[in-house]
């Protein structure tokens, strides 16, 4: 009988691991998306302008595709930080002033609670794959475009 319950379970949480999965990718899906351009690089941004999309972020993702990030815009300038609890990819962030010029980038590992903040204040950050901006030679002062049409922060 024991043996039983324990497959009655089963199929129940492995249901419930799938709902949730379901309902996570169902909020990535209904984040906005607008394209950001950094040199001749387009991005492909979804947007995290409220608190539960910046709450939620990258958060339980197994990857992301290259030319992706997420862009999170703040309702004011300031030293903002970001985190990685629960995010499983390990992402380089480039804290933007409200022209979009990159103040700083910080590099941050997966998984991990450590802040990463902004050197001065900034109005949005982008977060892409560890080490994009590096690859390509962006540093601070060069400036994305399109940060001016995003919707504003509520």
């Amino acid at each position: 009988m024991r043996g039983c319950d324990r497959t009655r379970r089963l199929p129940r949480a492995l249901l419930l691991a799938v709902l949730l999965t379901g309902l996570a990718a169902r909020a990535w899906a209904a984040m906005p998306r607008a394209d950001l351009w950094l040199g001749m690089f387009r991005i492909e941004a979804e947007i995290a302008a409220n608190n539960a999309d910046r709450q939620l972020g990258l958060m339980n993702r197994a990857s992301m595709p290259v030319y992706q990030g997420m862009v999170f815009v703040f309702p004011v300038a300031a030293q903002h930080c970001m985190w990685m609890k629960n995010t499983r990819i390990a992402l380089s962030v480039a804290f933007l002033d409200d022209e979009g010029r990159i103040v700083n980038i910080e590099d941050m590992a997966p998984e991990t609670e450590d802040s990463h903040c902004a050197a001065k204040p900034a109005r949005f950050a982008l977060e892409m794959n560890q080490g994009w901006f590096a690859a390509r030679g962006f540093k601070a002062g060069d400036a994305v475009r399109g940060v001016k049409d995003l919707p504003a922060s509520h």
